[in-house]
Formats: structure tokens, sequence, C-alpha cells
């Protein structure tokens, strides 16, 4: 069973715990980290003869375009992480379709392909924002992977389908989502292979969970990282000892448990693995 390899690309100051910490003004003066920490995937990808989905913040392809046209020509794929890592329950309908059109025209041109997919930041396609479904599959998205089916302080639709499906819209277009992957434990779903949990849970955990789910449920899992999440000496920002703990745990330890996750599954970018399930989006297969 192939499984989705997927990274968003952000500087560490992106991650949502700091929204309240550093303004958006102040990205420019901060330490760059995104491009030597984005690389290292590259070089360990490389080494283990493996491709994957990189979801690239607009706001990192205008000032790093030499590295989105590096993991295109690496054989890498190319999506969408919106421009400003604003979260969509903060936007109105159209600043939200100015925030996807601008990103996508920066990454476009910077990789020199096309986009077809999406991912919004901090899983922010909740219930009240599934509008913006609408909104990519105007823009001409074929897939998203932003949807968590658990209950979350920030994110989440708790009774969406655990695996991926199309959505229709209302406009009669149709989207793919592929969620984040989860496993079920009695009434409960639990969010495994990606960020947080990928770094907090013990390793075991992780490879019994991707285990189950392509063996048990015959499903591809969708594993997620941020390059920061390889960065454990990245610059410290304030913030408090809850939100430290999430960004941070584990950071020295994930490269080695992402080579060990290699080395034990199978992985390809998204629109292979949808290819792979009798999903197949237009344009062939990357």
């Amino acid at each position: 069973m192939i499984n989705a390899l997927s990274f968003d690309i952000e500087e560490y100051f992106h991650a949502e715990v700091f929204s309240g910490v550093v303004r958006r003004e102040q990205w420019s003066e901060l330490e760059s980290r995104v491009a030597r920490t984005t690389e290292l995937l590259l070089d360990v990808l490389d080494e283990a003869a493996t491709t994957a989905t990189f979801f690239v913040l607009g706001w990192v392809a205008e000032r790093h375009a030499a590295l989105v046209r590096r993991i295109a020509e690496r054989g890498h794929e190319v999506a969408c992480h919106g421009y400003a890592h604003q979260m969509i329950t903060r936007l109105s309908r159209s600043e939200f379709t100015a925030d996807v059109e601008r990103a996508k025209g920066l990454i476009e041109d910077a990789a020199g392909v096309g986009v077809i997919g999406y991912r919004a930041p901090t899983f922010s396609v909740v219930r009240e924002t599934l509008w913006s479904l609408e909104v990519l599959a105007d823009q001409g998205f074929q897939y998203d992977s932003s949807i968590f089916p658990i209950v979350h302080d920030r994110y989440g639709i708790p009774d969406a389908p655990r695996f991926p499906h199309r959505r229709t819209m209302q406009s009669g277009a149709e989207l793919t989502e592929f969620p984040l992957s989860t496993v079920v434990r009695g009434r409960w779903r639990i969010p495994v292979a990606g960020g947080g949990y990928f770094r907090l849970l013990p390793y075991w955990v992780t490879r019994r969970a991707l285990r189950d789910i392509n063996a048990r449920e015959g499903q591809p899992a969708m594993v997620y990282l941020h390059p920061w999440e390889l960065d454990a000496d990245q610059p410290r920002l304030p913030m408090g000892r809850v939100s430290r703990f999430r960004h941070s745990v584990n950071t020295r330890g994930t490269e080695s448990r992402l080579r060990r996750l290699l080395r034990e599954f199978e992985f390809g970018p998204v629109r292979t693995v949808l290819s792979k399930v009798g999903l197949p989006l237009a344009g062939g297969v990357a």
C-alpha cells in the first residue's frame, strides 16, 4: 500500500502558535531558515528514493523561488498552502479568494508547473468554512487536504469521512478531499502520522497506526510534517509553556523518525496515491 507523504513549506515563525506574538510586518526581519531545512528534507527523500507533495506557502515562494523550482525539478509535486498562513476562519470569502489567487500564481511561477492541490493553514477547513472548497474548485484546484476528522481546539470536523473521497460542490464542480489520518479506538478518532502527533507519540504508535490503516482498513495514510519540525535549533520566540511544548517537543528526533518511516513504508505524492485508490486527477500522475 502506498501512502501520501506531504510537507507544509513555511518558516518556523509562520506556525499558528506565533500568530499573536509576531506581526506579519515583522516576518521579513526574522531569520529565514526554511531553505536550509527544506533542502535537508529533499536530501532525506533522495536517499530514500521517495517523492512527496510539498504544500508551499505563497510568501515563501515569493522569497525563495529557486527553492520551489528545485522541489519540482527533483520530482516532487508542488501544491499550495495559501499565501500568508492565515486561518480561513479569520477571512471573508473575498479575502480567501485573493489569498489563494496570489499564492497559486506565485507558486506556479516559481515551480514552472501547474498547481492543483491545496492545504489550508492550520487545517482551517472546518464546518463553518466549507464554502472555501467552492472557492478552490472555482480557482482550478482538483484536490484539498485540509480536513481533520477529529475534535480539536483549533480545527476539525469530527464526523467527516476519514479517507479520500470526492465532494460535489453546489455549482456541480467536484473536488477530491484527502483527510488527515486518524485511527478509531472505541468511540474516539485519534490523530496520527503528522506534525506534533508524529513527534509526541512513540514511534511504535505511528507504525502500528499506519499498518492498521493500510492492512486492516485497506486505505492509504496521509503523513505530514513542516520543515521547522526538523530544526531543533530554531530561534526561541516568546510563548506559553503549553504552546512551546506543542511546537518543539522532540524536534531533535524528527529527522531520524522520518528516515525510519521511509524505510518501513511506501510513500508517494498525493496525486499519485489518489490515482492508486481510484480517484485520478486531470493531467496524469506526477
